[in-house]
């Protein structure tokens, strides 16, 4: 038997049956599969530049937080109140001496339309003193004095930088699938450097909204190329770990802030919110040799078949690497010097539309980006305390949040390390959901139908499971926004993948907006808000079944790709046989009648002969195909 098998392949098979000669497939669009292992992997060139795209990471978490600090309210305090004419009465209360004198804190919109409170008696102060607990003694409010009357333009100042940032991500991201991420890199560094200490000698809150629209526009192409550069170079067993490490020190630079300011306050010849945005947009001069020492996205060259530029890139990874291209065996070198003389070739964003599956993935990746961060400003908003003194308000909301993205970032890890990403970004908006439906009805019932009597225990029982189900939320919700943008890096193909990660930052930036939103509005309308974006998270919930699972897959390089990225089953492939080969019906009774069993053995004799003859080299598909066909020629 083991003798005959050779004599077998010698000879060409029984009737009539030849292979097929397929052309042999290309390498060079199998970047994950061939390219880069051919290149070493993810080896020492990768692992350098990955540490290069962290490092400004801690600087972007600097710039993002800055609102708290510049644009901080301040609390006030009444030093001469206004005359007997105006609405105030004075002889209602004596006017304090400038060393005892009680601070009237500011509504949360720095408004004080009503006079019946102590935000009413500041505004209605001929003079009064501003000062501020954030570590810095003067901001950009305490400086043009952007309270009662002008605390709009306070608003304005916190959606130029959010509104920039929209705008960029989605400008950005185009430019990035067509000129390349280099490109755009330096670019957002340099105007990055221009527009940020700008905003430091602005003469007036309309020039400081102006340049901090221009800062975002920057940050957000920044943030974007970054992100998209990271991704690209890690093989699929490194790309969750190298960003999450990213998000660490993004986090990093939110709980350093508050100290930053503290080391800005009171220098000399300058005010401390001019000095604090120097020292934040300052480091990112460290990124200007990032001209000659960060090369372009090999992926993207080969994408975009950019060859020639390709070619270069790809020796100098060898060369850092230690590979030798003369030797190796996979033959992707040889395959790019026949691909030389094709030219280049871009795809714009725009074309998703044509898609059938890839469009509806990315919307409702930014559903979930929306909903993520949308809901995070309720959950954050319920679980500050109105009854706080402002210095303990600010610091311990503040590191709470801080603490909550820390704690955030350490379950996703595992999390998705267990679950998959689909599993786990399901996991995190089914928890976000329930934190939020609870926390809207649940603590309605806790009023209405229990301790009608005791009030003050009532009250004090809807705080603890308000602040329990604001933690549980802002931690879900955290997760599910920083999934969702990683998930749509995963699926988008390398062609788009700067315009469709740029929608989902973008509906993110939108989600963010509505915190400012609501504060301009003084929280009116914030149980409704509330309630549609809890009902956007069950909207989620049965949207994100439709999505693929992306772990462990080499990414979607060309719109076909990202086309039969489709969703995959929840069984594993084996127990999915077992479960279609159970058959509950009973087929013991059934007997085959002398004619059928005669015409079936007929069919099976020529089908067993015509898998005799197959080759053992064909694919079981193929033998499959071959047998149905003789079955058919023999009239079965």
């Amino acid at each position: 038997m083991a003798a005959g098998r050779p004599e077998a392949q010698d000879h060409p098979p029984e009737n009539g049956f030849t292979p097929l000669d397929h052309p042999p497939p290309r390498l060079l669009p199998h970047i994950d599969g061939s390219v880069l292992p051919s290149l070493g992997g993810f080896g020492r060139h990768q692992k350098q530049l990955v540490v290069l795209t962290w490092i400004p990471a801690l600087f972007i978490g600097f710039s993002q937080f800055s609102d708290y600090f510049l644009l901080a309210q301040p609390n006030g305090t009444c030093l001469q109140p206004l005359a007997n004419d105006t609405k105030l009465n004075v002889e209602s209360y004596s006017v304090p001496s400038t060393e005892d004198a009680s601070a009237f804190q500011l509504q949360s919109n720095g408004t004080g339309d009503e006079y019946g409170d102590g935000s009413g008696l500041l505004c209605a102060c001929k003079e009064r003193t501003l000062e501020l607990h954030t570590g810095l003694s003067q901001n950009v409010v305490t400086k043009w004095n952007l309270v009662c009357d002008s605390a709009w333009k306070v608003h304005i100042a916190k959606f130029s930088l959010l509104v920039g940032s929209i705008i960029g991500y989605l400008v950005m991201g185009v430019m990035a699938d067509w000129f390349g991420r280099h490109p755009v890199l330096i670019l957002s560094v340099l105007f990055m450097l221009v527009f940020g200490l700008s905003v430091a000698f602005s003469i007036n809150v309309t020039m400081f909204s102006t340049l901090r629209f221009f800062e975002g526009f920057c940050l957000a192409g920044l943030a974007l190329s970054l992100y998209v550069l990271r991704v690209e170079l890690c093989l699929p067993a490194w790309r969750f770990s190298m960003t999450m490490v990213a998000s660490f020190l993004m986090v990093g630079g939110q709980l350093l802030m508050p100290g930053v300011a503290a080391l800005c306050r009171n220098w000399p010849h300058r005010d401390d919110w001019q000095v604090l945005q120097i020292v934040i947009i300052s480091p990112f001069v460290l990124m200007l040799p990032y001209v000659w020492i960060f090369p372009e996205s090999l992926r993207w060259l080969l994408t975009t078949q950019h060859y020639r530029r390709s070619k270069t890139m790809m020796l100098r990874i060898a060369r850092k690497n230690q590979i030798d291209l003369a030797s190796e065996p996979s033959g992707v070198f040889t395959e790019l010097e026949q691909e030389l003389h094709k030219k280049p070739h871009r795809t714009c964003i725009v074309k998703m539309m044509s898609t059938r599956n890839l469009w509806k993935n990315i919307v409702v990746l930014c559903v979930n980006s929306l909903t993520g961060y949308g809901i995070h400003h309720c959950f954050a908003r319920s679980m500050m305390d109105p009854e706080a003194q402002p210095t303990a308000l600010c610091h311990t909301d503040y590191y709470t949040m801080a603490g909550i993205a820390v704690a955030t970032c350490l379950a996703l890890c595992p999390m998705v390390g267990l679950m998959g990403r689909r599993g786990g970004l399901l996991t995190f908006m089914i928890i976000t959901a329930l934190a939020s439906l609870l926390q809207l009805g649940l603590l309605n019932l806790i009023g209405k139908y229990s301790l009608r009597h005791d009030t003050v225990l009532r009250d004090s029982l809807k705080r603890k499971f308000s602040v329990a189900f604001s933690i549980i939320g802002m931690f879900s919700s955290h997760a599910v926004s920083t999934l969702s943008i990683f998930f749509c890096a995963e699926i988008t193909p390398t062609v788009i993948r700067g315009g469709g990660l740029g929608l989902v930052l973008a509906s993110a930036g939108f989600g963010m907006l509505t915190a400012p939103i609501m504060e301009l509005h003084n929280q009116k309308g914030y149980f409704l808000h509330h309630v549609i974006f809890a009902c956007c998270t069950l909207l989620c919930i049965i949207c994100l079944l439709l999505l693929p699972e992306p772990r462990g897959q080499p990414l979607p390089e060309t719109l076909a790709d990202g086309e039969t990225f489709t969703r995959q089953t929840l069984l594993h492939p084996g127990e999915q046989h077992l479960l279609l080969a159970k058959s509950d019906r009973d087929y013991s009774r059934v007997h085959d009648t002398p004619l059928h069993m005669s015409a079936t053995g007929g069919a099976t004799v020529a089908a067993a002969t015509a898998l005799a003859a197959v080759p053992a080299s064909y694919s079981l598909a193929t033998g499959g195909e071959v047998i149905g066909n003789h079955a058919m020629a023999n009239g079965v």
